[in-house]
Formats: structure tokens, sequence, C-alpha cells
């Protein structure tokens, strides 16, 4: 036993691990007085928004109508999506056709003052819920700003339903979204934890997740765009909606 413990207290005073443990001390004790030395925010403060979303203006997305604004109920999945920003609105395009697959949209939108958590994406969320993902695309959107064309990441996705593990005839559908984190947008939770991450010195942060999907009924039977058509009608979308939400309810220059 006592040769043990000699053996022990000499692996303990080996040059190398001598110095590893000044090292590892200077820094613990080191690192607050260089990230303050240097401005750097390890901790950012919630930032809420500047309007919140249930405010929306609903004229002001004309010629898109809101047929239904929907509440979560459970409120393990209000914690689970860990924020209470958020709107899950139905809306119609009043220009569109009326049997047209872009006629009707679903909007989910959050908004996470403090992120301090991983961003929630649809793929993880739908997988979840039983769907299998079959396709997953970065895409960008062109949308048109006060007569300016911008050009704006996204994500198209695609899912199918299943029942008893067999494919559900004609239950494809797509799912759209993107993030705004910091007026900068995103296509996917690595882009937008980098975007989040780059922001060393400012006081604040926050990310916003836009999702939607297109859809119609015909015949009783639920029918969607295709990767073409919804794109487009996203494009459409995007251009009224963003400009609100950018404008009235998004944070700006906190950073």
């Amino acid at each position: 036993m006592r040769y043990e413990m000699r053996d022990t207290i000499k692996t303990y005073m080996q040059p190398a691990f001598l110095i590893c443990a000044v090292l590892l001390a200077t820094a613990g004790i080191g690192m607050p007085i260089m990230t303050k030395s240097l401005g750097i925010k390890l901790k950012k403060e919630p930032l809420p928004l500047k309007k919140t979303l249930d405010l929306l203006d609903e004229k002001g997305l004309a010629p898109y109508k809101v047929l239904s604004k929907e509440k979560i109920k459970n409120e393990e999945v209000v914690e689970s999506l860990g924020t209470e920003d958020y709107i899950q609105w139905i809306l119609e395009d009043t220009d569109a056709a009326a049997d047209s697959a872009v006629r009707k949209c679903s909007l989910f939108i959050t908004y996470y003052e403090l992120p301090d958590r991983v961003p929630h994406v649809p793929e993880e969320c739908y997988m979840g819920s039983g769907y299998q993902r079959l396709a997953s695309d970065s895409v960008t959107f062109k949308i048109n700003k006060a007569g300016v064309e911008k050009k704006i990441p996204g994500r198209y996705l695609i899912f199918a339903g299943t029942n008893s593990n067999h494919w559900q005839s004609g239950a494809k559908f797509p799912i759209l979204y993107l993030f705004n984190v910091n007026e900068k947008y995103a296509n996917s939770r690595e882009d937008a934890r980098i975007a989040l991450n780059k922001n060393i010195f400012g006081k604040y942060s926050y990310f916003s997740k836009v999702e939607w999907k297109f859809f119609n009924t015909r015949f009783g039977q639920a029918i969607y765009p295709s990767k073409e058509d919804a794109i487009t009608a996203s494009e459409r979308f995007l251009s009224v909606i963003l400009p609100i939400l950018e404008k009235e309810h998004w944070p700006a220059g906190q950073w």
C-alpha cells in the first residue's frame, strides 16, 4: 500500500503533469479577465420582440387572409418548444385559384429572446411524430422588397406519413422553413448556430424560425404543390410577410 501511494505521488510530481495543471489553473483564472478586457459577451441578455407575434398585422398580409389561429394546448409540448412567443395560423391566398395546391398556407413562427438552446427544426419534429423524411434541399428564395430583389436562404423538405411501416398512398407533403438570426437569414440549424456564435461581442442575440406548408383539398383529399410551385408561392408569400416581421416585430441594431 505504501509503495502504491509513493508511485501515485511520483506520478503527480512529474513535470508534464505539473505543467498541465498550472496551464489549466491559469486558463481558469485568466479566461474571465481576458473575456472582460476584450469585451466578449459569453452570456447574453434577453431581447424581447418589438411587438408580440400575436399582433401580426392581418390587413398587411393581403392578399393572404387569416382563416384560423391556433394555440398549443399541451403544456409539455410548449415546454419542449422552448418559447411561448409563437403563432400558428392558417392563411388563404385569395388571389390563387380555388383549386390551387398553394391556395392555403399553414404558418408557424417561433421566436427565442434568449437563444441558449438548440433551435428546433422540422426534420426532428416531424420524424418524432412518425413521419418519414424523403428529401431535404437547400433553396434560395428571390423575394421583392420595396422594388429590390433580395436572395434569402431557405430549406425545402418532403415528408411522408407511415401506417404500420407501410407508405400511405398520396401522403407526401412539403415543408419549408428559414431562420432569422440577429437580422441574418440561415437555412439550417448549423448555420443558425454559426450566426449566433459569431456575435461574441454583442450584448444580445435572438433567433426566429419561420415555417410554412402550402396545401388545399380537392374532392375531400389533401393536395400539395410540386417543388417548383411551392418555391414560387414561397417567394410571393415571403415578399409579403418578411418585411412586416423585420419592420414591426424582430429586434434591430442590437449587435
